[in-house]
């Protein structure tokens, strides 16, 4: 019971995980991986200084959720 339990919480997290990562990635375009980007320092503000945060605590969560799963199953 216990490695099912493990195992959706495990599913959930990384479904958000992949989301808040996707939801990041909407801003940027093709010509900043070639160098083309004109911004030389931006801060994160609002709702995409929220999503870095998300994202920092999500994966943390995976990665303590999937030792867990190891080690007690």
């Amino acid at each position: 019971m216990r490695a099912l339990l493990f195992s959706i919480i495990q599913i959930l997290l990384s479904v958000l995980l992949v989301t808040c990562i996707l939801l990041q990635q909407r801003g940027t375009g093709l010509g900043s991986a070639f160098g083309g980007a004109g911004e030389v320092f931006r801060t994160k503000r609002g709702i995409e200084k929220g999503l870095f945060y998300a994202t920092i605590a999500l994966s943390v969560l995976f990665f303590v959720t999937a030792i867990l799963n190891v080690t007690l199953n």
